[in-house]
């Protein structure tokens, strides 16, 4: 997989400031806000940084969060870290290939997906293409 190092200049030259803020400096946008928190179009989700394909529409299922949710991701898209923010230990996902910040992945809350867990997804994180 293509790593996709820039600086902040480099980043804040190709990336609105909302992207900015939610994928280089691990913001979240409000719930019930996101453009693809409601959206079931066929296609893939690909990272609004650098442009990754990140999840498959198959994999994507309502939760009712607030944000777009997937129970899974393309296999090395996606990479996991310990977050301690917040005073809480959650599990940060971001993209493999630059390193944005994508949202949180939940285990265990009982949704009945292959994998019982919910990619909590910022919807300004990513950029979608129809399949064709």
């Amino acid at each position: 997989m293509t790593t996709v190092q820039k600086s902040d200049s480099e980043w804040r030259a190709i990336l609105s400031p909302q992207q900015f803020k939610i994928l280089r400096q691990k913001g979240t946008e409000p719930a019930g806000t996101g453009e693809y928190d409601k959206h079931y179009e066929q296609g893939v989700y690909s990272c609004a940084g650098c442009g990754t394909p990140l999840y498959k529409s198959t994999t994507k299922f309502n939760s009712g969060c607030g944000w777009p949710a997937f129970f899974d991701a393309i296999p090395g898209a996606v990479s996991r870290h310990e977050d301690n923010s917040w005073g809480m230990k959650r599990i940060e996902i971001t993209c493999t290939a630059c390193g944005g910040h994508l949202g949180h992945v939940f285990k265990g809350e009982g949704f009945p997906t292959p994998t019982d867990e919910r990619h909590c997804v910022n919807s300004i994180s990513l950029k979608f293409n129809e399949e064709k």
